[in-house]
């Protein structure tokens, strides 16, 4: 049997985003043309996130539509707050089914090339002062994304501590709203001045100290962060920034997030199909 292609939204999947996308009436008098399905036109959205291609090289004889119209929807999208919505359903179903840990969290960062510069982007101090853009991460202690940000790749590390720290969904699921005992971050995380917010917020940081021997032992636990940003990059268009918008870059990010969600809720059999697939080799 061949395995579905990992852009092939079954009707699990879709049974949990169909009822977060915004309704369109058509209208009766003066109708035009038919509006194109928002399934096949979601799966255009996960072809390009998936392989990074270019909308206007969308291929259309898969029936996804035109790559502008896969754009256009998945603005439409962006802009009705699809993407956070989906991505705390799944954070939800996880909770319910016991799979998130929050008695740690990890946070990171990873840079990426901007090739076309925009807002969130500056000259990235690892990559020879090109523009780019940060993407932003903060796990649970088993490596399922909680939240991701966008910035430019120029902001320091640790003033994005406690933007991460409040971007976490008030997770449904279960009564109380959830937040990490501890925060691991490494030395790109290290000022007294943050570890007093963070300890404000009901947090404890566990941060590794500047100038200290490599070895905080902290790699332990925070390599979790570091797989979830192998999962994310997994994705080819997540690999390089080509989007001017960063609203619609930042919904590429999410959408992402939401995935490896599912993944995990796949692999815990709460769904049946296995279509999420990373190859870990």
């Amino acid at each position: 049997m061949a395995r579905p292609k990992p852009w092939e939204a079954d009707d699990e999947l879709w049974a949990v985003v169909e009822p977060l996308l915004p309704k369109v009436e058509r209208r009766v008098r003066y109708p035009g043309r038919k509006r194109h399905p928002d399934r096949l036109v979601f799966q255009g959205i996960l072809f390009v996130l998936h392989t990074g291609i270019a909308w206007e090289h969308l291929p259309q004889e898969l029936g996804f539509g035109s790559g502008m119209t896969c754009w256009r929807r998945l603005a439409e999208w962006t802009e009705a707050g699809v993407w956070p919505r989906l991505h705390g359903v799944l954070l939800a179903k996880l909770r319910s089914a016991n799979a998130l840990d929050f008695s740690r969290a990890a946070v990171d960062g990873s840079h990426i090339r901007a090739l076309k510069g925009a807002p969130k982007t500056g000259r990235s101090p690892v990559d020879r002062g090109r523009t780019g853009s940060k993407h932003r991460l903060i796990t649970d202690a088993t490596g399922i994304p909680l939240a991701a940000t966008l910035t430019g790749g120029n902001r320091n590390d640790v003033t994005q501590l406690i933007p991460l720290l409040e971007a976490v969904p008030p997770v449904r699921g279960k009564r109380g709203r959830p937040r990490p005992d501890i925060v691991l971050g490494d030395r790109g995380y290290d000022h007294d001045k943050y570890r007093r917010l963070v300890r404000t917020l009901g947090v404890k940081p566990l941060i590794a100290r500047r100038g200290t021997e490599h070895g905080s032992g902290l790699g332990t636990q925070r390599w979790v962060v570091e797989r979830a940003f192998a999962h994310l990059h997994w994705f080819r268009r997540l690999r390089i920034r080509w989007e001017i918008r960063d609203d619609i870059h930042e919904a590429f990010l999410t959408l992402g997030c939401a995935l490896i969600c599912w993944r995990r809720l796949v692999q815990l059999g709460q769904s049946c199909p296995q279509w999420v697939y990373f190859d870990d080799s």
